[in-house]
């Protein structure tokens, strides 16, 4: 699944384009490395979002297309900064 996809199923980030947006402006990072929005998310990536002046790290433990809202958190685990 595309980056951009996952961070929108999984309500990391509201909307797909602003996650794109966030792409393109190099705010995104893999396993550190900074991503475009085609990025394909596997289980285990360590994905980096720099949000302002904060960083919210998570690891991915699933994928999938679609997820209620309930169940978005299980898609991945946060990790300390």
């Amino acid at each position: 699944m595309r980056l951009d996809k996952y961070l929108k199923v999984s309500r990391l980030i509201k909307r797909r384009t602003v996650a794109n947006e966030a792409c393109d402006a190099g705010r995104i990072q893999v396993n550190g490395r900074v991503v475009k929005a085609g990025y394909e998310v596997k289980t285990g990536d360590v994905i980096a979002i720099a949000m302002g002046a904060r960083t919210v790290r998570v690891e991915v433990l699933q994928v999938a297309e679609a997820v209620r809202k309930d169940d978005a958190a299980a898609m991945y685990r946060e990790l300390p900064e």
